[in-house]
């Protein structure tokens, strides 16, 4: 870490700015600390709330866009929570006897994921000491690895209840809503509020994407995806039907924010999460004979209509590198640096460097990564670090669905997680992001409780988010495939 901080200090602001920015965050933590040691319900509230909200910040010659409210929250829950509870957790833990089955299903347990997270940013740390980019490597470490493992720790240590899970989902869907409306007008005016790059690829789109508050309209798109998929777990166990309304109403809201994004990548991210609800929530067969008929017919439009689908929309071949803004290109030429280098790869943070430095294209083509998480993996870090990489989503999804059908908040961050993922295989941003760390954190904690959430004397419309509903034929339709 010390070699990092060269790096560091010459991607950092202006003397100034930061000046102000720490100021700012004094006065906040002054105020947050105290509210976080009366009400422990703040952290996760406010967590939630400061995830999208990111500040753009100027530094060599460039902007960063950088989740200072997020930060600040994160800093306010270490000071008042973590340190006390990490203090009790050293005087009465004990030493286990280990024997080779129990280390694997460790490994394959809630605590393995935590122990993966943790691999990952080390690994990640280890390789940036040979990265030709250690400034893009220490910018990761410093702005999200860190801060956000810390965030994963909070929320995993949360006694979440079924009321805490209901107001952190009201907050995610109330900024949902908030954030469709004002793509509509960005949408409407065929202007947008935020991010220049996107205004200037609408010059040459014929179609107008809107990024609402983000930066990014993928970013954006994923956002409302996830959203989408907490409310239909809502609307699919819940037994009043005023609630199926609303969140059929809240629905069609958002799928016209995440339509205005023409975010293929949110949309198909979306579709899974819907898919994984359905067969917990009927049957796993049905849902995959509906799931590969829906694929068959959008594969058909997709050759029939292309220009519809705005497919083939740059160029004139309709190719598929056409089809996908050149993502084909990015993947196939991220797999060529894998090739060379396969074992370590090029270090962290080092694809857009070593892609522009191999010839493969021009310094205005190569402004991201792969677009694809494994590709960026394996030509940053090598086999060594895919494995990792793989290891943890294993563990991941092993945690989240397991036991999962006793428990709808469970199914929906399964399937929220699940959609993510496929998310990162076709945009970006994985480890980056910090809704994978909150999904994780939160599906952790549930995993250790084990329980459906349920309370006693909880009326039959809260039974409906905390345990699993009963078909008229008597069996449980929570699980998989019904039976």
């Amino acid at each position: 870490m010390i070699a990092l901080a060269p790096a560091l200090a010459a991607s950092l602001p202006r003397a100034g700015t930061i000046a102000a920015v720490l100021g700012a965050c004094l006065v906040a933590l002054a105020v947050l600390v105290p509210l976080m040691r009366r009400n422990p319900d703040a952290l996760p509230l406010l967590a939630i709330f400061t995830l999208p909200f990111r500040v753009p910040i100027a530094t060599q010659g460039r902007t960063v866009n950088l989740l200072i409210p997020l930060y600040v929250v994160v800093a306010a829950g270490a000071i008042a929570h973590l340190a006390p509870r990490l203090a009790r957790g050293r005087e009465g833990r004990g030493r286990e006897a280990s024997s080779p089955a129990r280390v694997l299903a460790t490994w394959l347990s809630p605590r393995g994921v935590e122990r993966l997270l943790l691999a990952a940013v080390a690994l990640y740390a280890l390789q940036t000491l040979y990265s030709p980019d250690r400034a893009k490597a220490a910018e990761n470490i410093a702005f999200f690895y860190v801060p956000f493992g810390l965030l994963f720790v909070l929320l995993r240590d949360v006694r979440w209840t079924r009321e805490l899970l209901l107001r952190c989902l009201a907050v995610a869907v109330a900024l949902a809503v908030v954030f469709a409306g004002v793509g509509f007008v960005e949408y409407y005016r065929k202007a947008l509020f935020l991010n220049p790059k996107v205004v200037a690829a609408n010059e040459y789109d014929n179609y107008f994407r809107v990024n609402s508050l983000f930066f990014d309209p993928n970013i954006y798109g994923r956002f409302l995806a996830l959203a989408m998929i907490a409310v239909t777990t809502v609307v699919l166990w819940s037994r009043r039907r005023r609630d199926a309304l609303i969140g059929a109403a809240v629905l069609a809201w958002l799928l016209g924010g995440l339509v205005t994004s023409f975010s293929q990548s949110s949309i198909a991210a979306l579709l899974l999460g819907l898919a994984i609800l359905a067969a917990w929530r009927w049957q796993v067969r049905a849902t995959v004979y509906a799931s590969l008929g829906l694929v068959a017919l959008a594969g058909a439009l997709i050759l029939l209509a292309p220009a519809s689908l705005h497919f083939g929309l740059k160029g004139s071949g309709g190719s598929t590198s056409n089809a996908t803004s050149g993502r084909t290109k990015l993947i196939s030429r991220g797999l060529e640096l894998f090739a060379e280098r396969p074992l370590q790869g090029y270090g962290s943070g080092s694809f857009e460097t070593e892609y522009k430095r191999h010839g493969r294209t021009s310094a205005q083509d190569a402004t991201s990564a792969s677009h694809t998480i494994p590709v960026t993996v394996a030509a940053e870090q090598g086999i060594i670090g895919l494995g990792v990489y793989v290891a943890l989503l294993v563990a991941a999804f092993l945690a989240l669905f397991r036991g999962a059908g006793r428990s709808p908040p469970r199914i929906a961050i399964a399937a929220g997680f699940a959609a993510l993922v496929l998310h990162t295989l076709t945009y970006a941003d994985f480890l980056e992001d910090p809704l994978t760390w909150t999904l994780l954190g939160i599906a952790v904690a549930l995993a250790r409780e084990g329980a459906p959430l349920a309370r006693p004397g909880m009326g039959r419309e809260g039974e409906a988010l905390a345990s699993p509903r009963r078909s008229r034929e008597g069996g449980s339709l929570a699980r998989p495939g019904g039976q």
